[in-house]
């Protein structure tokens, strides 16, 4: 039904010892030592972090590939889902159209350019309710749910399963917190790397749109918030 319009966000899986596991993928590199010596020995957080923004600044991503990181994801629409599943290194569970059948009103997301107009909001809840009306008349004629959901629409919420690597989380915050990004999936994965941060303090500095991690900005509409690429590098475009 039509209600609270924000992605409900949980982290449910992430390793134990994550700061460690990272440290000791990067310092395996350049070290002699067997990597279970290194990962057993280093207890000093601010050393670990010093290699790591050394490392990772300088492009070596191999090394956060070996985190791996689960979210349990609901009330979003499956238009930011079909977003989301664009991004190729990430691993996704999600309800399923197909074999979940609506047996009411179903859930929807209403966008807060609809939502803050009294009178197109409830155009666009009236219309739920027919599409709703529509599926169920298709379901109770015997038509099979895969085929009846054919009409459901892009505001149908869904609810996910999503897993990545801390590289791909890392690459998603960078893409998906800039102002250009769709409304929904930004407000989404602000909520996951928030629960992330909260659990991974050190993290917060690379979970960012990328103009803040590069100092420029390269999308062809810049909101402002930092310069072009072209300024920053003080080249004249083409």
């Amino acid at each position: 039904m039509e209600g609270n319009n924000q992605p409900v966000v949980n982290l449910i899986s992430k390793p134990e010892n994550m700061l460690k596991t990272v440290y000791t993928a990067c310092r395996t590199c350049y070290s002699a030592d067997m990597p279970i010596n290194i990962y057993n020995s280093t207890d000093d957080e601010a050393k670990m972090l010093k290699l790591i923004e050394r490392v990772i600044s300088s492009g070596h991503y191999s090394t956060i590939e070996h985190i791996q990181i689960s979210f349990a994801i609901s009330n979003v629409s499956r238009a930011c889902t079909h977003q989301l599943v664009r991004h190729r290194h990430m691993s996704f569970s999600q309800k399923s159209q197909r074999y979940v059948k609506e047996k009411g009103q179903f859930d929807y997301i209403i966008p807060p350019t609809i939502d803050k107009d009294p009178e197109l909001k409830e155009k666009f809840i009236a219309f739920m309710g027919k599409i709703s009306e529509q599926y169920l008349e298709f379901v109770e004629a015997g038509i099979p749910a895969e085929d009846a959901r054919f009409v459901l629409p892009n505001a149908a919420a869904s609810s996910m399963v999503a897993s990545l690597n801390l590289r791909e989380m890392i690459h998603l915050a960078n893409l998906r917190l800039c102002t250009r990004a769709q409304y929904e999936i930004r407000m989404l994965v602000k909520k996951m790397c928030e629960a992330l941060v909260e659990e991974e303090p050190w993290l917060k500095p690379y979970l960012v749109p990328k103009c803040e991690r590069w100092g420029f900005c390269d999308e062809d509409k810049s909101c402002g918030r930092k310069p072009t690429k072209e300024a920053f590098l003080n080249v004249q475009p083409v």
